[in-house]
């Protein structure tokens, strides 16, 4: 698992060790140094005589970022340190103009941007040391002028992105810079400048990384988007920190999945395996219940019970000979999938679905005593939405995209929209957590969920994904996963989150299993998931 601290939590455990002379700076600009020469060596083969451009701000960034540039000019690189302040850390500067290194002073002449971002463009490789994680909100002046003018010149914003990884690095959203010919490899130090420390935002420009070398612990906006698609693959070097307190930001990998998986032995059946009840589907959208049947049975469920008219579970029977139309147990529910909401019934019969989801809803929440089974968890998704409840309890995993989440916040009196809730995911995951009390799940190129004990981040899946019918998929997955947890998760609602951050992971890895590399339909994907689960269940 890959935690990440907020800004305040990561000076809190720095305190102590700067107060007892701990060398956090020189340890941080050593491994930072040690990365960038290894990424040299990789790409071009020979470090001595390779040009690296320093961009440096105020900071202790740009300390970090000075030493490391004194290190690789003892090591042969020709370096130039950019400094776009008017004071700078002055034992790095020393320590940089004493190996050799060159200083080109942009904060005295900042209309020279343009001239300086074409050197810089130049460079093999480029460290980004201008701001820290005690920065707040958009790069400004000199620093602001350079970035902007340098995307212009070398196109870094637009660039072509890598999800490769290694052990010891986060995979970040499709969306990880990939440097091409003709400009230089980037390094952000700590994180790019200019984004959310604590929320991923992208307030103003920002220079797009190859890698980011984060020191100590992973922050929050390295693995939240927007900004976890600027930030490249993430080495996090340890420096000695140890924070207090649980993470602000977690990101599964594929082994915590395996070693939680509930694996049937010789004394289960399928009662016991976990049952998913299915509202899906009208006669507009059969299609919806389909996929949803299908994820649900591929990921092992002992049974699903589909809920919906008789043409349309005709259709889900001739795909699915599985599935039971008639009446029981159900340990979670699905709902919403294919139904029409009722700010827009695209169907105006609906098939009677809201009124079978409403009645799925109130089993789910507890509210019929006189049923034997229930409270259970619910995965309410699409047309489910607008059935809620003014509240709902957290062991609901709502699945919304940003559009669906935004008209959910306004149903709730909150001015906001789809491009709001895409700027700004975490907020409005969270904002619509605290109004529903429901646990949060929301989709996209990264998938953030937000839930009773801090929130998830999933960078699992690759563009292909974005696909009609992708989202009934991941809910008749995450339906699955959650009967098969029912009762943990109502007893321990946090659990909500994580069974939600895990079914993202196996939704994302179902669909690079489908076709590596390429385009993916959604029954590709539900079709996928069985392979999937098996190649995770290897890592036990």
């Amino acid at each position: 698992m890959i935690s990440a601290w907020s800004a305040d939590d990561v000076r809190a455990a720095e305190e102590p060790l700067l107060a007892a002379g701990a060398p956090l700076m020189a340890r941080a600009s050593f491994a930072l140094a040690t990365q960038v020469l290894a990424d040299l060596r990789a790409r071009r083969r020979h470090v001595r005589g390779a040009r690296a451009a320093l961009l440096v701000g105020a900071g202790n960034n740009g300390g970090d970022t000075l030493h490391a540039g004194a290190v690789l000019a003892r090591r042969g690189v020709a370096v130039t340190a950019v400094l776009t302040a008017e004071r700078v850390h002055g034992e790095g500067l020393a320590a940089l103009r004493g190996a050799g290194g060159r200083v080109v002073e942009l904060a005295a002449a900042p209309d020279r941007a343009p001239a300086v971002a074409a050197e810089v463009s130049a460079a093999d490789v480029v460290l980004d040391g201008l701001l820290g994680i005690g920065a707040r909100g958009a790069l400004r002046g000199p620093a602001a002028d350079l970035v902007t003018e340098l995307t212009a010149v070398v196109g870094m914003e637009s660039a072509e992105h890598d999800r490769s990884g290694s052990a010891d690095s986060i995979p970040t959203a499709a969306g990880g810079v990939t440097a091409g010919a003709g400009r230089p490899w980037v390094v952000a130090v700590d994180l790019p400048s200019g984004i959310g420390v604590d929320d991923g935002t992208l307030p103003g420009p920002v220079l797009a990384a190859d890698r980011t070398v984060t020191f100590g612990v992973a922050k929050p906006g390295l693995l939240l988007p927007p900004a976890a698609r600027v930030v490249g693959e993430v080495t996090v070097v340890d420096i000695g920190l140890e924070p207090v307190g649980p993470p602000a930001v977690r990101r599964l990998e594929a082994a915590d999945v395996a070693v939680s998986w509930p694996v049937p032995g010789p004394s289960d059946h399928k009662y016991t395996r976990g049952l998913v009840g299915l509202v899906a589907g009208t006669a507009t959208y059969p299609g919806a219940a389909v996929l949803a049947a299908s994820a649900a049975v591929r990921t092992g469920t002992g049974m699903v019970r589909y809920r919906g008219s008789e043409p349309v579970a005709r259709t889900v029977l001739a795909a699915r000979p599985e599935v039971v139309t008639a009446t029981g147990r159900v340990q979670a529910w699905v709902v919403g999938p294919g139904v029409p909401t009722t700010r827009d019934r695209d169907d105006p019969a609906d098939d009677g679905q809201h009124d079978r989801g409403r009645g799925a809803l109130a089993v789910a929440r507890g509210d019929l005593p006189g049923m034997p089974y229930g409270p259970v968890p619910a995965v309410v998704d699409a047309g489910g939405l607008p059935l809620l409840g003014e509240t709902s309890p957290p062991w609901f995993v709502l699945t919304p995209h940003a559009g669906e989440l935004a008209g959910l916040l306004r149903s709730r009196g909150e001015d906001v929209h789809r491009d709001d809730v895409e700027a700004a995911p975490l907020r409005w995951a969270r904002r619509a957590h605290e109004l529903t009390g429901a646990t949060v799940l929301l989709k996209g190129g990264v998938t953030v969920v937000a839930g009773t004990e801090g929130a998830w981040a999933q960078a699992d899946a690759p563009g292909w994904l974005a696909t009609a019918g992708a989202g009934d998929v991941l809910a008749g997955i995450l339906g699955t996963m959650l009967a098969a947890r029912a009762t943990d998760v109502v007893e321990r609602p946090a659990l909500a989150a994580e069974v939600a951050a895990a079914a993202a992971l196996v939704h994302g890895s179902a669909a690079e299993r489908a076709n590596p590399g390429g385009p993916v339909a959604a029954l590709d994907v539900a079709e996928a998931v069985p392979g999937t689960v098996s190649t995770l269940l290897g890592l036990r």
